[in-house]
């Protein structure tokens, strides 16, 4: 069984904005005004980063892609 990694404090979110595109910080700016909350970030390796974002009711997430659009059905799965 591999360990867990994820921590359970708040994350940092300078740590979570670093490396992002322009565009993705405007889109998650934008986002957070309407209740949205980053709440992690992958970073695939030469790819750009692919930040994950919840609704206040935490019931919806969805991912900004490197040009800033939203992907609402992204091709991977969370874990809860």
């Amino acid at each position: 069984m591999t360990p867990e990694r994820r921590s359970p404090d708040a994350p940092d979110h300078a740590m979570l904005r670093a490396g992002l595109t322009p565009a993705q910080a405007k889109a998650i700016a934008t986002l957070e005004q309407f209740g949205w909350r980053l709440r992690f970030v992958r970073r695939p390796l030469f790819r750009d980063p692919v930040p994950v974002l919840f609704d206040q009711a935490e019931a919806r997430w969805i991912v900004v892609e490197g040009d800033g659009t939203l992907d609402e059905t992204p091709d991977f799965e969370i874990r809860t």
